[in-house]
């Protein structure tokens, strides 16, 4: 972490036009995204729109591999939507909603119809999703520096962040960025999180995912999301603590992955062997074997339950992996990565309208109060709920053959889940959700 003097800017106003550009060792902005993935390119293009002027710092190129299960619920949906992203160009494959499998049982849920979602999924691959989301950002105005890796933040004598260090290229050039205001979009290893101390509570869930592509011509336009709720730990013969699934691609391939939690007094789930215990399972006629794979496995951790707050602090706004917002309840977290990213955006875009000093800081502090407002009780209870059922038995037991056989508790349940909801209330379900939600006690961060 790099000390400058006690002079910050945050004028609210672009660089001069004799500021340095792309090719030399410094440039200038008003806000500083670092990573694009889903939630950094969000962010940029949001700012971007809004007249702000964002420097988009991503230290791979593109296109490049993600671990991901490459699925988006309906709120990832209408994000997208949000964002003005075509979803309707080639590349996006549309599902109906979910299967679930357990215990020799299976239900199809479709995505319910609310006024304010769409009542459709999405599936694309990281691979392409994320390019598309960086030249979406781009477009929309952002200065997309890639292959630029951030070694630190730039932090005045009293704490505030002024900009970031990094290298830049395959020499490893030394670079400085500057600006008032940076949001850390860098994912699980929250690097510049942690440089400034913001640490991850450790009695919040880390899961574990991994995921491989196979070729599956039988599977690849299934219009359902499956996921498996009755899997076993190979060597203990212990419920996985999460689900397996089947995410079609509508290219000829599916995603086919492993989510679990870290199971106390034991030691953490070999996803490789659980998956090859797993796959014989599955239908021979649908071709998920050695020979059809597509891809290596792949693994990544997943941050949860908001895990790592405040979610603003000096000039630095979390968003994404690297405030642990992947959803406790299912293990997503794109949609949660983009809906704060377009918070994040109008907060700072508030935030600039100010002159510098404690007026912006007062609006910047709305940040994590409109975070703890959206997601903080649901979070909660889904922490609760993480660490007395699904990181000991997984799903199983909410997918009970009684709730299995009940269309209206499946509903019920698959919308707790996956946040799919509306509020005000639009249903009988929404109201029962938020009046559950009421009960749980608000988080003091």
């Amino acid at each position: 972490m790099a000390t400058e003097g006690d002079e910050v800017r945050g004028d609210g106003t672009s660089p001069s036009p004799t500021a340095v550009g792309e090719g030399s060792g410094e440039e200038e902005a008003q806000v500083i995204v670092v990573g694009a993935g889903p939630a950094g390119s969000a962010a940029a293009a949001h700012l971007a729109r809004a007249g702000v002027d964002v420097l988009l710092l991503e230290k791979s190129g593109f296109p490049r591999e993600k671990v991901c299960g490459d699925g988006l619920t309906p709120r990832g949906v209408a994000q997208l939507v949000r964002l003005g992203v075509d979803i309707d160009a080639p590349g996006w494959m549309r599902n109906r909603g979910m299967r679930w499998v357990c215990q020799g049982n299976q239900a199809e849920l479709d995505w319910p119809r609310l006024g304010s979602l769409p009542d459709f999924g999405l599936t694309r691959t990281r691979h392409d999703f994320d390019d598309l989301l960086a030249a979406h950002a781009s477009t929309a105005g952002a200065r997309l520096r890639t292959h630029v890796k951030v070694t630190g933040p730039l932090v005045t004598r009293a704490g505030y962040i002024t900009g970031v260090t990094a290298t830049r290229g395959p020499d490893g050039q030394r670079v400085r960025y500057r600006a008032p205001l940076v949001v850390a979009a860098d994912g699980a290893s929250a690097r510049t999180a942690t440089a400034l101390e913001l640490a991850r509570d450790a009695s919040r869930p880390v899961a574990a995912a991994a995921r491989r592509y196979y070729r599956s011509e039988a599977r690849t336009n299934d219009p359902y999301l499956e996921l498996w709720a009755d899997l076993r730990c190979p060597r203990t013969g212990l419920d996985l603590p999460g689900y397996g699934w089947v995410f079609p691609l509508g290219d000829g391939r599916v995603n086919v992955g492993l989510g679990a939690l870290p199971r106390r007094r034991h030691r953490a789930v070999d996803l490789r062997t659980a998956l090859e215990h797993w796959l014989p399972r599955l239908p021979p006629e649908w071709g998920i074997r050695e020979e059809n794979a597509d891809s290596p496995l792949r693994s990544a951790p997943l941050p949860m339950g908001l895990n790592r707050h405040p979610q603003y602090r000096r000039g630095l706004l979390l968003v994404g992996d690297s405030a642990g917002m992947v959803s406790p309840w299912s293990g997503e977290g794109i949609a949660q990565a983009m809906e704060a990213a377009e918070v994040a955006a109008e907060t700072i875009a508030l935030a600039l309208a100010r002159p510098a000093g404690p007026r912006r800081e007062d609006a910047l502090q709305q940040y994590p109060v409109e975070i703890r407002r959206r997601w903080g009780r649901y979070y909660r209870l889904g922490n609760l709920a993480s660490g007395l059922v699904f990181a000991r038995h997984g799903f199983r037991p909410l997918l009970h053959p009684r709730v299995m056989a009940s269309p209206t508790l499946l509903r019920a349940l698959a919308r707790l889940l996956t946040n799919v909801t509306n509020d005000p209330s639009e249903d009988s379900i929404d109201a029962v959700l938020h009046a559950l939600l009421r009960l749980v006690p608000s988080p003091r961060h």
